[in-house]
């Protein structure tokens, strides 16, 4: 079958009279393609100016498809003609080893490489099993604003801007307005950009991420915690009987023999007993939030994903359902994987009069919150929800940084960014 591309050069090797190209082709994103060339064919001329064809030029290349196992994806072209259509000069990234700093700043070059190839590959099938399960099983996408009056998640880590002369600010989340659209349609959810101006340079934070959120009007909490367990396992499982997303997680540093071992129901313990797990290990005290190493050594004793359930009220947000035999307590859920924290949900409060009251604790204006509390004045139910960031689940999925998760990312540690 003879075939015409268009690509770009990424290695080139000589083998005797043979010139082995390989070649980015959009056709066969997440594999290079290779082209061999041979003098005999293009002739003397024509082969002497392919050899001189750098690191991304760009060629138009016409030739015959075989079938090669050896080749990358089982294919190679035998080249018939070409037209170097760019010849490049100087391209800043060599075939040489980079920092992650270098990466970072040359990141509109550095997305040409295979390993960020295959994890945009993978962020679309992830993103599409997503939208599959929520369609599956009864849920509707919805796209709620990216600009607010209200913060969601605590005034320390907003992003402020000016809206007009007002005081405005960039979403932490969209679950406040997704409450607003339970009472039109029940289920929704959305996946839109979440902004935190955490100062955290963990390898899992970002100050941009692409959040993954639901709510649900008369759902309760166990409802919700098994709503995670049926969308997560959907993905998960759809994933591990795909064989070209089997073969971009494994390339990406994923375990495969993990993730087949992954079962729902996922074990649940509350904060309580969490706390007493940490108490044999660490000085952990009681009121406390989990940071990263907690995580870990709690998930070292679970040994598999968990939920922690039942966090002190004063340690999550004012939206959160108290407990009712025990208002110290809330209807807050953690899952825990290997990597920490993967989602937070629960039960939201559906009492205007108590909502008030949290806001206020919180330091909060209920002139802010008008609209959200005439949701709890007009027909108040009881309702749930739970948020998931996409680049978390990636780096759960492949065992990369989260900064290889994403395009551009965008953190304290990476403050200056194109």
């Amino acid at each position: 079958m003879i075939e015409t591309y268009y690509g770009w050069v990424q290695k080139k090797r000589k083998h005797g009279k043979l010139l082995f190209l390989d070649m980015r082709i959009p056709e066969f994103a997440g594999n290079n393609f290779q082209v061999v060339a041979s003098e005999s064919t293009l002739g003397k001329e024509k082969f002497e100016s392919l050899k001189k064809v750098t690191q991304e030029s760009v060629l138009k290349i016409n030739g015959e498809i075989v079938e090669n196992p050896r080749a990358p994806g089982g294919k190679e072209m035998h080249l018939l003609e070409y037209e170097i259509l760019n010849l490049c000069k100087n391209y800043p990234l060599a075939k040489k080893e980079h920092s992650p700093e270098t990466l970072v700043k040359l990141r509109h070059l550095a997305l040409r490489g295979l390993t960020y190839q295959r994890m945009f590959l993978l962020r679309e099938k992830v993103v599409s099993l997503f939208r599959e399960a929520f369609r599956e099983f009864g849920w509707h996408e919805v796209f709620p604003p990216i600009l607010t009056q209200s913060a969601c998640e605590g005034g320390a880590t907003l992003f402020e801007l000016n809206y007009f002369g007002k005081k405005a600010y960039l979403s932490q989340s969209a679950q406040l307005y997704l409450e607003a659209f339970i009472f039109s349609l029940g289920k929704v959810w959305s996946l839109t950009p979440s902004f935190r101006a955490e100062k955290s340079r963990s390898p899992k934070h970002l100050a941009e991420f692409w959040h993954l959120e639901a709510e649900g009007a008369f759902i309760d909490f166990d409802q919700i915690l098994e709503t995670q367990e049926k969308v997560i396992d959907y993905v998960l499982s759809n994933l591990l009987t795909d064989e070209k997303a089997r073969f971009m997680i494994e390339s990406l540093g994923g375990n495969l023999e993990y993730l087949n071992s992954i079962k729902i129901p996922f074990e649940r313990i509350t904060y309580d007993e969490a706390v007493k797990i940490l108490s044999k290990k660490t000085n952990f005290q009681w009121g406390e939030d989990f940071g990263r190493d907690e995580e870990r050594m709690l998930f070292e004793s679970i040994g598999k994903p968990f939920f922690v359930t039942h966090y002190p009220t004063e340690i999550k947000a004012f939206y959160v359902k108290q407990c009712i035999d025990n208002p110290s307590l809330c209807y807050s859920a953690d899952l825990i994987v290997d990597i920490g924290e993967l989602t937070t949900g629960g039960q939201r409060e559906d009492d205007v009069a108590k909502l008030v009251h949290r806001i206020k604790k919180e330091g909060f204006d209920p002139k802010d919150y008008e609209w959200y509390l005439d949701l709890r004045k007009y027909g108040s139910v009881p309702h749930s929800g739970f948020g998931l960031g996409i680049e978390r689940f990636l780096m759960w999925l492949t065992n990369r940084h989260i900064r290889d998760t994403i395009p551009f990312p965008r953190s304290a540690r990476y403050s200056e960014f194109i």
